[in-house]
């Protein structure tokens, strides 16, 4: 017999006794079961292979029932188990041919046609396997009639056809699935794209061996194409004995509202990290809108107060309603309304209540509530073929909401503190456009666009004595009002050492010992501070290092009547210069350390420039790229500068085109950008005399100017100026000596310049009565609109400024 064939008797041995318990013939399964040849076997009573003679009782046949001396028909039920007419059942211990004791399960059968009356023409055949093996088919078929039996899992077979085999009775227990599943495929009851999917996988199980652990997938019929359910299916490829694929089966557990809890939760997460990325209002309601689609709904729309926008808290209107505007909408183009429109709700009531309108089941509302305060809503809807909304979607709705409200609160809140911060700066800011008689300017500042908003980049144009100004930039690390504030306080000294009319070099040095100073106090915001860190976060903080506070700044002074500009760094980046002939270079400057280091030097740099030049200082946010490339944007500045910078393009809209043309990943840092267009004052419109130091050159003087005035056309100043000479001239040479240079210089207003050899400052006081000097300093004070005075490499010079008449203004 070739057992292949009948691959589930694999493991049944059979033998034909006759009617006296006789073996006529037996199996090879027998023959390795009793480890016996056949021709040991055949002949022999079957009673003889019995370990224990009481068990041939339970194996063969009686007379009574007319198959040999065995029990009958009336035997009692303790013999051995009856299954039908003819067959029996026993369990014996056996005598194998190597003496081991063996228990079988037997079987039976009595075959009819012989002569019942002749016990050797009775035939009947015994069938027996190990008692071990006969369990585990017992349990093997109590396993497999109890699993088709059970409700909480699907279970089918299929073959390897792909088609239903056999299935409980719960395979998919909603809408849409035919009552008898037997000979169909996956594709006669669900949705196709389901079908394949999951069919794809049991080809894989089917091909490979390898079994599916857990993998979901979605389940929709064909007539209920919603969202329909989600299984958790395991396969397992079926083999028979011989090794022969007949099929795969396949559990399906439905874990519908697993997954639909654990979308919930990462949906919530998402959400969350979607809106607080964002400091801006709208970008905060945007980023709300589009994480709600597709997975909460269709189309969301997000209402946030006008107030909000600006920084305010909302406060509902004398007729208790709140006016919200449409902020952000996702979902496909003309679902919604657009952005923009208005919406008037009461804060009082509650947007989350459940709609009277029967489509109010796929649609739903929760207030945007922070701190008690109502700032906006948002909406959801679901097609109506869908599933309608839940109340695990309502409660994450609502929590979700929440959440958002805090940042939609948090961007309220950052929206006024940018506002000041850049209302601060700007306020410390110059005029964008100035004209002095040295330089024309025009400045740019855009505040960063990241999350630290406003910060520390500045400049200024300060007029200083004799025609000549100050160009400044600066540039202090971090984001946010204390930056801002940071830099007021840089700018301020600034201000302040220029009035002392200090070289570029020197200036920079007290500017470095006063950010020294400040460290050390723990007066200034050290690069890296936090200065929201908590009450008592002081205690125990070390001493910031030096430069720590990552400032910068570059300082120039360009002379219009000498064309020279003297400029020196703080570890800021180096002006570009356009001349008039079309060329572009940047002046060499040799940057010292940044502001704060303390102890080491700053050079100055000289460089004459013609006039019409145009200078560019900025800060690092202009030519840093993302990836960190200084020398491409310098050289992209450049060329920009070059492009833009023509000397019929007003500075103006140059600056603002050199700054529009930045690409979107320039913008992590603020960027402050000045232009100034140099003019000169001509050789006709200075004049200069050496006084001797003796009091009879005083009128000469006083003379020659009113010469040179009257050439100007500026009588009417020759009065104010006789006397502001006088004064000037007759204090130099009386408390100096030695030689006395003067200089007149007609500009935007007329400057008079007294030079001697000695360092004493002069200072105003009050004389009294008795006394016979002390006065003139305060007369030169009322006559002059501006004086001062300034150490040269020879001594000091003492300067004044008178204002032109208006319609005689060189410049």
């Amino acid at each position: 017999m070739d057992d292949r064939r009948f691959p589930f008797l694999d493991g049944v041995a059979g033998a034909l006794v006759d009617g006296r318990g006789t073996i006529v013939g037996c199996t090879d399964a027998f023959e390795d079961l009793l480890s016996l040849p056949a021709r040991a076997l055949v002949g022999r009573p079957l009673r003889d292979l019995l370990a224990r003679p009481d068990d041939w009782h339970g194996l063969h046949g009686s007379p009574g029932d007319g198959t040999g001396d065995g029990p009958g028909p009336h035997d009692s039920p303790g013999d051995g188990p009856r299954t039908g007419p003819g067959t029996r059942d026993a369990r014996v211990t056996v005598r194998t041919g190597d003496g081991r004791p063996l228990g079988l399960d037997v079987r039976v059968l009595t075959l009819h046609g012989g002569d019942p009356a002749d016990p050797g023409a009775v035939r009947q055949v015994v069938l027996g396997a190990p008692s071990a093996t006969v369990v585990g088919w017992r349990q093997d078929q109590a396993f497999t009639r109890e699993l088709f039996l059970q409700d909480r899992f699907g279970l089918a077979v299929f073959d390897t056809d792909l088609r239903v085999v056999r299935t409980n009775t719960h395979l998919l227990p909603y809408t849409g699935v035919p009552p008898t599943l037997t000979g169909l495929r996956l594709a006669d009851f669900l949705q196709p794209e389901d079908a394949v999917v999951v069919e794809g996988h049991l080809r894989e199980v089917l091909e490979t061996g390898r079994p599916l652990v857990l993998a979901e997938e979605p389940a929709r019929t064909v007539v209920d194409p919603r969202s329909g359910r989600m299984m958790a299916i395991s396969a397992f490829r079926l083999q028979d004995a011989v090794g022969t694929v007949i099929g795969v089966t396949v559990l399906f557990t439905d874990i519908t509202e697993q997954h639909r809890s654990r979308r919930r939760l990462a949906l919530l997460h998402r959400v969350t990290a979607a809106a607080g990325a964002s400091l801006s209002v709208s970008g905060t309601a945007e980023d709300l809108a589009r994480a709600l689609v597709p997975e909460l709904a269709d189309v969301a729309v997000v209402d946030i107060a006008a107030a909000v926008f600006t920084g305010d808290e909302p406060v509902a209107d004398g007729d208790g309603q709140l006016l919200l505007r449409r902020t952000a909408v996702a979902g496909p183009p003309g679902s919604s309304p657009a952005t923009g429109d208005s919406v008037l709700v009461r804060p009082g009531a509650d947007p989350a209540a459940p709609s009277e309108d029967p489509a109010g089941a796929w649609a739903l509302h929760a207030p945007l509530t922070a701190r008690g305060i109502l700032l906006g809503q948002v909406t959801t809807h679901r097609d109506r073929w869908k599933d309608p909304y839940e109340d695990g979607d309502r409660l994450l709705l609502a929590e979700i909401a929440a959440r958002s409200a805090l940042a939609v609160d948090n961007a309220r809140r950052y929206t006024r503190e940018h506002r000041a911060a850049v209302a601060l700066q700007r306020s410390l800011l110059p005029p964008s456009v100035r004209t002095v008689a040295a330089v024309t300017t025009a400045g740019v500042y855009l505040p960063t666009d990241s999350a630290g908003g406003v910060g520390g980049d500045w400049f200024d144009v300060i007029p200083l004595s004799s025609a000549r100004v100050a160009l400044v930039v600066g540039d202090v690390a971090g984001h946010g009002l204390q930056a801002t504030a940071t830099m007021g306080r840089l700018r301020t000294a600034v201000r302040t050492l220029a009035d002392l009319d200090l070289e570029p070099d020197e200036l920079l040095v007290h500017l470095d010992d006063l950010v020294s100073q400040l460290l050390i106090e723990g007066d200034f915001q050290a690069e890296g501070d936090d200065p929201a860190a908590p009450a008592g976060a002081e205690e125990g903080r070390t001493r910031p290092e030096p430069g720590s506070l990552g400032a910068t700044c570059l300082y120039a002074v360009y002379d219009p009547v000498t064309r020279c500009c003297t400029l020196a760094s703080a570890g800021h980046p180096p002006p570009a210069v356009v001349e008039p002939d079309g060329t572009a270079r940047y002046l060499p400057v040799s940057p010292g350390p940044p502001l704060g280091v303390g102890g080491l030097p700053f050079e100055a740099t000289e460089a004459v420039l013609a006039p019409g030049s145009v200078i560019a200082l900025y800060t690092d946010g202009l030519i840093e790229r993302g990836e960190g490339d200084i020398d491409e944007g310098m050289a992209e500045l450049r060329k920009r500068l070059l492009d833009l910078t023509g000397p019929d393009r007003p500075l103006r809209e140059a600056a603002a085109r050199i700054t529009a043309g930045l690409p979107p990943t320039r913008l992590r840092d603020d960027v402050a950008l000045l232009l100034a267009r140099t003019r000169a004052v001509p050789a006709a419109d200075t004049a200069v005399w050496s006084v001797e130091p003796d009091p009879a050159a005083v009128g000469r003087v006083r003379a020659d100017a009113c010469a040179r005035l009257t050439e100007w056309g500026l009588d009417d100043l020759a009065f104010t100026t006789e006397l502001i000479l006088s004064e000037l001239v007759t204090n130099a040479i009386r408390y100096a000596g030695g030689p006395v240079g003067v200089r007149l210089i007609r500009a935007d207003t007329l400057t008079c310049e007294v030079s001697d050899g000695s360092s004493t400052q002069p200072r105003m006081r009050r004389a009294r009565l008795t006394d016979e000097g002390g006065r003139g300093l305060y007369l030169i004070a009322q006559l002059a609109s501006r004086w001062g005075s300034r150490y040269t490499a020879r001594g000091k010079t003492i300067w004044t400024e008178q204002e032109l008449p208006p319609a005689r203004g060189g410049f």
